[in-house]
């Protein structure tokens, strides 16, 4: 773990006021202040690195600004960290007649966005990320810009409307005229494969699925990357994925700062997973929600058409149950949702197919949804045996669906001569291959306007995303060190429980173990 010495104060920086970094901040301060909060006596700018490993997450300096009454910013990287001495230029929306009626456009320097605000009178102020927007300055003058775009990773609604609002951002607010796309991944930096970006030519994208630029899984090559980079004389790079293609990012970042050039890397999340940590949401997962319905609504009339009837539908959800759950409490028509956080068991007193044979009997039917992580340690045999992952490094799964719809004919058929009609639905790749809906677009116009404005005014390394509703600039290692994952000792999961009266499938010492707070280590 990364450290470093200031006065005399060992400080270690990682991810919550609740964890050794919060404490160890608070002795710092006490030494310094005689306070029990961080004050501006104490005011300081921590910046510490480990070793960077190309096989493993790179981890760029980290910036902790500590401030009064228990204030933490974690800091997004800037060109005057390493390059010291650069030009500034006005911005050239103070011109945009677009913009001419906005009282306060310009966000002011010292803006910051709190991560939690359900605070009690006595809460420290916690941890904070730097507001995103346009800034006054701007390191970069139009004419001088060559932009890039890369997507990577799997396909999410949404992709090509962030790609049209970067291309219409820096056009149409920054005047930048050169804008490539790097077509196939990542992989298209060592192949060269470009096409140019203009507004004209991504007028209508937004309203198609999937990208214009193609994707890939893997090809990180940090070296050959910036080499290709810094050969072509590209001094903004935009990068749209998932956790994966963050941490490459931030590698490529890495690398950047290493050769000392003013070359602002910036990552859009992408996930239809919805399981990017830190923020709210990432596009696309609106739109998957509502996609799911269609899917629910056919298996819900499937299932109510015949005797016995029992619709299974599998979404999305490696990791992480969100599509599941929100899709569930928005349908109304689910009697049962099975998602990864949450296991289940199939036989015996409580399992899943004692609640099948009670709701069958009730109602002549049922819809079951389950997240395609979900019940994976049932199979753990099946999936021992395959030992396979993608080029991105996750675990590939067996088809849950196929294997739980199987499972249940069987138990049905020959345990208890109950005759059956199961019918399955698998929409996954469905969802993801759809244009963004309304909400959507929106929200990924924001998240690439927001891109632009944190490159042009010389941030670097960063992540943008909405923390409690408000846009910010956040460091890759917060939104790749850990998954955002359903809590199911939280009110949403409950709400779900008592929307489908299915049992939770765990036991009561299960329950009081998980909501019991681990002791933090010492």
């Amino acid at each position: 773990m990364s450290t470093e010495a200031v006065d005399s104060q060992q400080v270690v920086v990682e991810s919550d006021y609740d964890s050794p970094t919060w404490r160890q901040l608070s002795d710092f301060s006490v030494a310094v202040t005689g306070n029990n909060f961080p004050s501006h006596a104490s005011y300081a700018d921590l910046r510490l690195s480990s070793v960077r490993d190309m096989g493993s997450v790179a981890r760029a300096d980290r910036k902790v600004v500590a401030g009064e009454f228990g204030y933490v910013l974690e800091d997004v990287p800037h060109f005057t960290d390493y390059l010291p001495d650069l030009p500034t230029h006005p911005n050239p929306l103070q011109d945009n007649p677009a913009y001419s009626v906005v009282k306060k456009y310009f966000v002011n320097e010292d803006d910051t966005v709190p991560q939690k605000i359900v605070v009690q009178k006595n809460s420290p102020r916690g941890i904070h990320f730097r507001r995103a927007g346009p800034r006054q300055r701007v390191y970069f003058e139009p004419e001088d810009v060559y932009a890039c775009i890369v997507t990577c990773g799997g396909l999410c609604p949404g992709l090509n409307t962030v790609i049209r609002e970067i291309v219409c951002g820096l056009s149409y607010m920054y005047d930048v005229k050169r804008i490539v796309g790097i077509q196939g991944g990542y992989r298209g930096f060592y192949s060269r494969n470009t096409i140019p970006l203009m507004p004209k030519s991504v007028n209508d994208i937004h309203k198609r699925g999937g990208t214009i630029l193609g994707t890939s899984r893997g090809g990180h090559d940090a070296i050959k990357i910036v080499d290709n980079i810094q050969d072509r004389g590209i001094n903004q790079v935009y990068i749209i994925g998932g956790d994966g293609t963050q941490k490459g990012a931030s590698v490529i970042f890495e690398e950047i700062q290493r050769r000392g050039l003013e070359v602002a890397v910036a990552g859009i999340p992408k996930t239809i997973d919805n399981d990017i940590a830190v923020i709210d949401k990432s596009f696309g997962f609106d739109t998957a929600v509502e996609e799911a319905q269609r899917a629910i609504n056919a298996a819900h009339v499937e299932s109510e058409s015949v005797e016995n009837g029992i619709g299974v539908v599998k979404l999305m959800g490696r990791f992480s149950g969100f599509i599941a759950m929100y899709a569930t409490l928005a349908s109304r028509d689910v009697d049962c949702c099975l998602i990864p956080e949450s296991p289940f068991y199939l036989e015996g007193r409580g399992g899943l197919f004692e609640y099948i044979e009670k709701r069958l009997k009730e109602n002549g039917h049922m819809v079951i949804v389950v997240a395609e992580g979900a019940g994976q340690e049932l199979i753990a045999d099946s999936i021992r045996s395959m030992g396979h992952e993608d080029a991105s490094g996750n675990k590939l799964l067996l088809d849950v669906g196929l294997w739980l719809s199987q499972k249940i004919k069987n138990y049905f058929t020959s345990r208890q001569r109950m005759t059956i009609n199961l019918k399955y639905i698998d929409p996954t790749y469905m969802i993801r291959a759809i244009p963004s809906n309304a909400s959507d677009n929106v929200y990924c116009t924001l998240l690439a306007q927001n891109a632009v404005h944190g490159a042009m005014a010389g941030y670097t390394g960063f992540t943008v995303g909405v923390v409690n509703g408000r846009h910010t600039y956040i460091p890759f290692y917060r939104v790749t060190e850990k998954r955002n994952k359903v809590i199911i000792t939280d009110r949403m999961w409950a709400r779900l429980l008592s929307s489908t009266n299915q049992p939770s499938f765990l036991s009561a010492e299960y329950i009081e173990e998980i909501k019991t707070p681990r002791e933090p280590p010492k």
